[in-house]
């Protein structure tokens, strides 16, 4: 679980990121939550957007990303989410305490 502290600071290092996973009309598969678990393994915090043609709300979508991929959710603004998850092998990003 992250504090107010930790997510203040993945949210001004997610301001300057572009989203690189989009949910599309076919929703949560399992083809998105693979990708978005490699990923995340690989980038520790990632930016997504739900796309207009999802039938799903945004913040339904980046919760049950979260759970699915054992990651945060930091943030959720308009159609945009922000997951977060420490890598295993080599943890890149040092939250602060």
């Amino acid at each position: 679980m992250l504090t107010g502290k930790q997510k203040r600071f993945l949210r001004a290092m997610g301001n300057e990121m572009d989203p690189i996973l989009q949910v599309g009309k076919g929703g949560i598969t399992e083809n998105v939550v693979t990708q978005t678990s490699e990923t995340i393994e690989a980038r520790e915090l990632i930016k997504g957007r739900v796309l207009q043609n999802c039938l799903e709300e945004p913040k339904t979508v980046a919760a049950e990303l979260a759970e699915r991929t054992g990651s945060d959710l930091v943030q959720v603004i308009g159609r945009n989410f922000l997951l977060f998850k420490q890598s295993k092998d080599k943890p890149v990003i040092e939250l602060p305490k």
